[in-house]
């Protein structure tokens, strides 16, 4: 069982830039494929970014797409979402999921989430 905890949310003028990391811990980081969700306000959670096992593959949202980066670093088990040009509609809470089966843009499909870390984007 993989334990998950967000980091680097805060607020920021649109057009800026935030990096988000999740630091996993508890089960073995190699064998899940990490995504990024976020949620804002009054509306359903939202899928906006994956890696794969090994961080040789990415894709995402179309409402990102351009702008965020996933990673991650398999030696320091934390996958990262680097986000610039940011804009008001990317004000939301930010979660990382990991799963170890079939990838889904479902939020319903997956076990392990982390609390979410809040980005504010100011216009």
């Amino acid at each position: 069982q993989v334990q998950l905890v967000e980091s680097g949310g805060g607020s920021v003028q649109a057009g800026g830039s935030l990096r988000l990391s999740c630091a996993a811990s508890g089960g073995t980081f190699s064998h899940y494929y990490m995504v990024w969700f976020r949620q804002a306000p009054g509306k359903e959670r939202e899928f906006v970014a994956f890696v794969n096992r090994s961080g040789g593959s990415t894709y995402y949202g179309d409402s990102v797409k351009g702008r965020f980066t996933a990673a991650r670093d398999n030696t320091k088990n934390a996958v990262y979402l680097q986000m610039n040009n940011l804009d008001a509609d990317d004000t939301a809470i930010y979660f990382c999921a990991a799963d170890a089966g079939l990838f889904s843009h479902r939020a319903d499909d997956y076990q392990y989430w982390g609390k979410g870390a809040q980005v504010t984007v100011s216009s």
